[in-house]
């Protein structure tokens, strides 16, 4: 399953958008059932996690995580906590709630960004931060792919 693009769109009054068409086939030729949505850690931004995706992000960060250690539980009931599962109705409409629509500072004009496994969503006022100046990105890409992968060495 892999999300890409980059597609400009609203929501409605009551916080419904239109999942775009390329993310909704990608869904339904994987077979997701339904799509899990939190805010990013780091960006103010939305991420809809197909429910396979998110189980494996939750699985991964469980088992690095120590059960009885109370600041581990604390990291993994606030990311759990933040999420919320999202279905498509029969249009490919889906809800964004307002504290979801409020915590990546969403009004009416989003664009959704496809990350590979996830999508974004972000205000289009904000939709320009996630990115870097060209030339950084050009250097920083060179830099993480002269390294060897398996020990990180420069080849």
């Amino acid at each position: 399953m892999r999300f890409l693009g980059s597609i400009e769109a609203k929501t409605d009054v009551k916080g419904r958008a239109f999942l775009p068409a390329i993310f909704r086939k990608e869904l339904q030729d994987s077979y997701e059932e339904y799509l899990v949505m939190r805010k990013d850690v780091f960006q103010p931004c939305l991420v809809l996690y197909p429910a396979s995706v998110w189980n494996r992000q939750t699985e991964t960060l469980r088992s690095r995580l120590n059960r009885w250690d109370s600041r581990h539980q604390q990291i993994f009931r606030q990311f759990v906590a933040d999420a919320e599962i999202v279905s498509l109705d029969a249009n490919g409409r889906f809800l964004i709630p307002k504290r979801y629509l409020k915590m990546a500072g969403i009004s009416q004009e989003i664009k959704f960004i496809g990350m590979d496994d996830t999508i974004e969503i972000w205000s289009r006022d904000n939709a320009d931060k996630p990115f870097m100046e060209p030339e950084e990105f050009g250097a920083s890409l060179e830099e993480i792919m002269k390294q060897d992968i398996n020990g990180g060495q420069t080849v």
